[in-house]
């Protein structure tokens, strides 16, 4: 979460707080022998040297000082300040959910289950939760072993500047980036490899759209380099010419993208948030995405919904087939009914702004302070 951590330290100290951030320094990692050695040894920096400067440094501070963790994910540090004033922000509980086999086919080896458990028992000894969704909030309930002194939701703000654009300008622009012509307009999705983040379905739901409708819009994937399963689906695709996934687009280029893009397709599994949906549609684009929280928060009345994609094989098809009709129901939107959609979803992006999230936060970090000095 760097750049999570850097949004908060950076939006406090504007706010004049003082803050300093603590991480491992890299000993132990820089002496592994072997680049495969790297991880291990990076364990002792996090577990043993860590650890240990922590409580050195502890010694020099006085008891009003509030020690924020920026992710769940840091557990096994809280127990270091656990008597002290401390908060930890929740961004999702998915890598706890496989590790307790509540996903199906997500599998999680026994070295990460073991590094699961170590997050949990750790962050179920904090007190104050900040999450960034109602679903995420949900999610840490259910896996606490008591009720926390406090839990509170702020979603995200937006931390680059997302707005609509010359459409003209920036297609010329992207035209000198990539082989594919976009002219004409063009379907989008931005994402990882992310098992929840279903680039497959994309492809499926593309191909069933393709299959039904006479436009041919190419399809532009941006995010890592897909996997085999990714790319095999992408090229066995009967639209694989197609198909294009840009895996060195800068944040500008995404901006210019979603700016440009006839819609966004966003069939998430699962989500901590769900940034691309807020993104879109700070950008004017439209977005279909799965009906199921936290998607749901963010795309508020704003976004065309689409069931979950289907565990079950032999249902996969009728879904795509099903969820490509949204596709083409955003697509034959008439000029005015489209400016609509595209308005209303500015105005929904509107409810994550960064600075006005930041001020929530603040004033929670603040609460616990004076809480603490009573």
């Amino acid at each position: 979460m760097p750049r999570f951590t850097r949004m908060l330290a950076e939006g406090m100290k504007e706010r004049g707080h003082e803050v300093s951030v603590w991480s491992p320094v890299p000993k132990a990692f820089k002496l592994a022998p072997t680049s495969g050695l790297k991880k291990y040894f990076g364990y002792i920096d996090q577990f043993y040297f860590f650890p240990k400067s922590v409580r050195k440094r502890l010694r020099a501070l006085d008891d009003e000082v509030l020690f924020v963790f920026s992710d769940q994910a840091l557990g096994p540090w809280v127990p270091l300040v656990e008597n002290r004033i401390n908060v930890i922000h929740c961004h999702d509980f998915l890598a706890q959910q496989s590790a307790k086999s509540e996903i199906p086919n997500q599998k999680t080896g026994i070295l990460g289950s073991f590094y699961q458990y170590l997050i949990h028992k750790g962050y179920t000894r904090g007190s104050n939760f900040i999450s960034v969704s109602q679903k995420t909030q949900n999610d840490l309930h259910r896996f606490l072993a008591k009720i926390p002194a406090s839990s509170s939701v702020v979603y995200n703000g937006l931390n680059q500047a997302f707005a609509p654009g010359d459409k003209t300008r920036l297609l010329s622009k992207l035209h000198k980036l990539i082989p594919l012509d976009l002219s004409e307009g063009f379907l989008l999705h931005v994402g990882g490899n992310q098992w929840y983040k279903n680039r497959i379905g994309v492809i499926e739901i593309y191909n069933a759209w393709r299959d039904l409708d006479s436009k041919s819009f190419p399809l532009l994937l941006i995010g890592h380099e897909p996997d085999e399963l990714l790319k095999y689906a992408a090229k066995h695709s009967p639209y694989a010419s197609s198909i294009y996934f840009w895996t060195t687009a800068s944040d500008e280029a995404v901006n210019w993208s979603y700016a440009c893009a006839q819609l966004l397709i966003y069939p998430s599994l699962a989500e901590g948030f769900g940034w691309p949906i807020a993104e879109a549609m700070a950008s004017g684009c439209p977005v279909i995405t799965t009906g199921e929280a936290p998607m749901t928060e963010v795309g508020g009345l704003a976004a065309r919904y689409i069931p979950r994609r289907p565990d079950q094989q032999d249902r996969i098809a009728k879904w795509a087939e099903e969820s490509s009709k949204a596709v083409t129901e955003i697509l034959n939107l008439d000029a005015s009914s489209r400016k609509q959609l595209i308005e209303q979803g500015i105005r929904n992006a509107k409810r994550f702004d960064t600075q006005e999230a930041l001020d929530q936060i603040e004033n929670i970090y603040q609460t616990l302070v004076t809480n603490y000095k009573a």
